[in-house]
């Protein structure tokens, strides 16, 4: 099936909801958190603790861009783009309210500041980043599905992460910490985070391409984007 008019899915509403979970929670819980790991070979590596688990929304980006077509991943990512601005606002207005004269409290506001004190730069990276990651990756998706008449779909799943992820990881670690880390340890970060991304991507693709064959069989549906408007600042299906 070539076209894709305007219709409901029995699963779209659960992989939008999913999508959202996990990126409010990968960007809110583990974003600003360094972790080391020692490797054979690397010695000790610093990378973010999102690592395994912010890369499920660009599994979820391919997906959907596979499956139902660009248009229906850019109004997932919008949701999700409004998802985290809403959970900045909340941080803001939490963190900044006066707390109460208690021991308890007296302790544990200087923690929830030292938490998400830092919330709105990671909320802002995490925002434009996500945005020009996940809209290029669908991008170059969608492009590589017709490019390739629908074959080597591994090929347009890594081929969209390697591009996508470079776009995110970059952007979003320099918004974010830009001058808060160490540049080194900044950068550390930023190799480490795209190569592990990319690679757990990659290992991921079983997986990927099962829930892709799923969703075509059981929505009647794989969308070529070959007549799609591209402006990422629509959410029209």
């Amino acid at each position: 099936m070539n076209t894709l008019a305007p219709r409901s899915f029995k699963y779209y509403d659960l992989i939008m909801a999913a999508f959202v979970s996990v990126l409010l929670c990968s960007n809110l819980i583990g974003a600003a958190k360094q972790a080391q790991l020692t490797l054979p070979f690397f010695g000790t590596v610093t990378y973010g603790a999102d690592l395994f688990f912010f890369p499920i929304s660009y599994i979820f980006g391919d997906i959907l861009t596979e499956v139902y077509g660009y248009k229906y991943d850019r109004r997932v990512v919008w949701a999700g783009f409004g998802a985290l601005l809403f959970s900045a606002f909340m941080a803001y207005v939490v963190v900044h309210q006066p707390p109460a004269d208690t021991p308890f409290m007296a302790v544990y506001q200087p923690q929830l500041e030292a938490v998400f004190g830092n919330t709105w730069r990671i909320v802002a990276g995490s925002m434009i980043a996500f945005a020009c990651g996940s809209f290029v990756n669908s991008y170059v998706l969608a492009k590589m599905k017709i490019a390739t008449r629908g074959r080597w779909l591994w090929a347009r799943v890594v081929g969209s992460t390697v591009v996508g992820q470079a776009v995110d990881t970059g952007v979003f670690f320099f918004i974010a910490f830009y001058g808060v880390w160490a540049t080194e340890q900044l950068l550390a970060v930023i190799v480490a985070q795209y190569l592990f991304k990319t690679i757990w991507e990659a290992v991921m693709y079983p997986v990927t391409a099962s829930v892709v064959r799923f969703l075509k069989r059981a929505e009647g549906v794989d969308h070529f984007d070959r007549s799609t408007s591209f402006n990422p600042f629509s959410i029209k299906v």
